[in-house]
């Protein structure tokens, strides 16, 4: 059987899952391979996942981009966490920051804090973030200078970045941004460097006898050949699980939630003031998310239907928002929670919705994409298709999405909150069997790398350690070591800590005004 070196790209399906796979490959080879991206111009994209984990500034940076030149286009803000509200009781609040845990005496100052609680905000004793996101400061000073000094930014670094390689250093910062504008902007990025933009629609997928795709017919430019097929077709799955019968395995029996209504709702963001984090706020049956950009906010009622029906979802949605929602249209999406079996079959690779999705708590949509282009061009085939390299990208993507999906099933059993059913459902639902396990440790002991899901799957120990201390549903022990220690270092590491932050709080600007400045500037690049 006569075999191809695979030179020849058809990714199908724009959107951000589409766009950036495109920018990625363009980045990772150059004119050594031909891209075509082939969108329909009826469909309309979801666009609603606005929100990222740090990892995806490795993404610009090896695209060779500056926040300077792609922010502003894209109304992008920083992330610094994520804000839980009210899933431990009404009022209550707490932060899931982008900031790795320190550590006194070989002991987690989380350990300590539970020995000795200096107040009860685990996360403003333990964390700088915490008290940044509550001052609702930026993470760079107005010069572009960013507050963390123990984080060296190498402007002339000419190796391209890549998760994989920097999975120790937790970023302080993520981005929030309009998913429409950021494929946008990529559009732009991946057609200058060679990736052709076909805007049709595809009416047929033909097989070879082999059961692999061969080309793609469309409605105006014929037939589509290509080695490599990248289906980013989101919840359709047209490629993979349409025509090459892969099968769907659901998360829906551990993560009930499969829908969401989302609104873009324009704000004066200088007067309301644009908090740095994602904020997920726990409703009757799911939580709402709200976003700050620059000149609007994002927001959405993740739900399940079992418990709520769409206009009941979109009335809250709105009374909650208050009276800026009015004129806001309601864009209705039902999800697909879970993941394809296999990711990649023959020489089709879903990326994106297509190859999986869980509800967006952690903000894992755009990771999960980013996570999937990297790992295609660890393992892009040579001319002998090696199924071993399908296989551990495979292994990759599986791995990852079910790590995630047991971290998110975390929050809900950590979750105090049990004043409906939907809540008290949550507890007694069932739950993977490794995290099943895993709790039973950290009844005893925080968590650590040895217990934690064994896996990459983006999410540190420190982060199941705060979303546990956080939730409040979980009875946690210190370590009875602790009780025959000395803590005099404990407790000076706690007072820098909020030494630290009242200096920053005091130093560093707001976000608007940062990139009110950002913007008045012609970048210098």
């Amino acid at each position: 059987m006569h075999m191809e070196k695979p030179r020849n790209i058809v990714i199908v399906g724009g959107g951000t899952s589409g766009w950036m796979t495109a920018s990625y490959l363009a980045a990772a080879f150059g004119d050594r391979v031909s891209i075509t991206l082939v969108e329909s111009g009826k469909v309309g994209t979801i666009g609603v996942g606005e929100a990222t984990f740090s990892d995806i500034r490795h993404f610009f940076h090896f695209l060779g981009l500056d926040e300077r030149e792609w922010m502003p286009e894209c109304n992008a803000t920083y992330k610094l966490a994520v804000r839980f509200e009210n899933w431990r009781r009404p009022g209550h609040h707490f932060y899931h920051p982008f900031e790795q845990m320190r550590a006194v005496d070989g002991f987690p100052l989380a350990d300590w804090w539970l020995r000795e609680p200096l107040t009860d905000r685990f996360d403003r004793d333990c964390f700088v973030l915490a008290s940044l996101c509550d001052a609702e400061r930026n993470p760079r000073f107005l010069d572009g200078s960013l507050f963390e000094q123990d984080y060296v930014e190498d402007k002339d670094d000419v190796a391209r970045h890549t998760i994989s390689a920097y999975q120790g250093a937790q970023f302080p910062y993520a981005y929030h941004f309009e998913a429409h504008l950021l494929a946008k902007f990529l559009t732009g990025y991946a057609t200058e460097r060679g990736v052709r933009h076909v805007i049709d629609d595809v009416v047929d997928v033909a097989l070879d006898e082999r059961g692999w795709i061969d080309h793609l017919r469309t409605g105006e430019h014929g037939e589509l050949g290509g080695d490599l097929f990248v289906d980013c077709t989101g919840f359709r799955g047209v490629l993979l699980n349409q025509r090459l019968g892969e099968p769907f395995i659901s998360y829906q029996d551990t993560l009930p939630n499969d829908s969401a209504v989302a609104l873009q709702v324009p704000l004066d963001m200088e007067r309301r003031g644009i908090r740095p984090c994602t904020s997920a706020t726990a409703q009757d049956a799911g939580w709402i998310w709200t976003i700050p950009l620059f000149g609007r906010i994002g927001t959405g009622y993740v739900y399940a239907r079992d418990y709520c029906e769409p206009d009941e979802a979109e009335r809250v949605l709105r009374e909650f928002v208050g009276p800026a929602a009015a004129d806001a249209s309601a864009n209705h999406i039902r999800m697909r929670i879970g993941r394809s079996r296999n990711s990649w079959v023959n020489n089709c690779v879903a990326v994106g919705l297509s190859s999986g999705f869980v509800e967006p708590l952690e903000s894992t949509g755009i990771f999960f994409i980013h996570h999937a282009v990297e790992q295609l061009v660890k393992y892009f085939p040579g001319e002998d298709w090696d199924p071993t390299l399908r296989t551990m990208y495979n292994n990759a993507i599986a791995h990852c999405m079910d790590g995630v999906r047991e971290f998110l099933v975390l929050h809900y059993k950590a979750a105090l909150r049990a004043d409906n059913e939907y809540w008290r459902d949550t507890k007694t639902r069932a739950i993977p069997d490794g995290l099943a396990e895993r709790l039973e440790l950290w009844r005893s002991r925080l968590p650590d790398a040895e217990t934690v899901y064994p896996y990459y799957h983006g999410l540190p120990p420190y982060s199941y350690m705060c979303i546990l201390l956080g939730m409040g549903g979980i009875p946690l022990r210190p370590s009875p070591a602790l009780g025959l220690t000395d803590d005099t270092a404990a407790r000076k590491e706690f007072q820098l800590l909020r030494d630290r932050a009242e200096h920053l709080v005091r130093r560093l600007p707001t976000q608007h005004e940062y990139f009110s400045r950002m913007r008045r500037q012609q970048p210098d690049l």
